[in-house]
């Protein structure tokens, strides 16, 4: 399973310990990635991802799940999202719109 955000593709970086003699040692700084259910409104279904804690917090800022992936590039999401917005996209063209 890779260390990467679903959505905002947020991954492993890479920097150093340093010591109080200035001795440095490569460490990794891990991304805060937690598995969520979130609930598609426009699909009326639940959706499983492994998304960062700040992905969490974008996603409720935005107004849930379909207005994060419709704002999101496409470039950054992963496979998964991708064709979890394309299925939105899809859904919300082929709905008539009320007069």
């Amino acid at each position: 399973m890779s260390r990467a955000c679903e959505l905002t593709t947020k991954s492993v970086l890479y920097g150093n310990n340093v010591s109080h003699a200035n001795n440095r040692t490569r460490r990794r700084f891990l991304p805060n990635l937690v598995n969520v259910t979130l609930m598609s409104e426009t699909l009326n279904r639940n959706v499983r991802l492994r998304v960062s804690a700040s992905a969490l917090r974008t996603v409720e800022h935005r107004g849930g799940l379909d207005a994060f992936l419709l704002k999101a590039d496409s470039g950054e999401l992963s496979p998964k999202a991708r064709l979890l917005k394309k299925q939105i996209v899809k859904k919300l063209d082929e709905t008539p719109v009320p007069a």
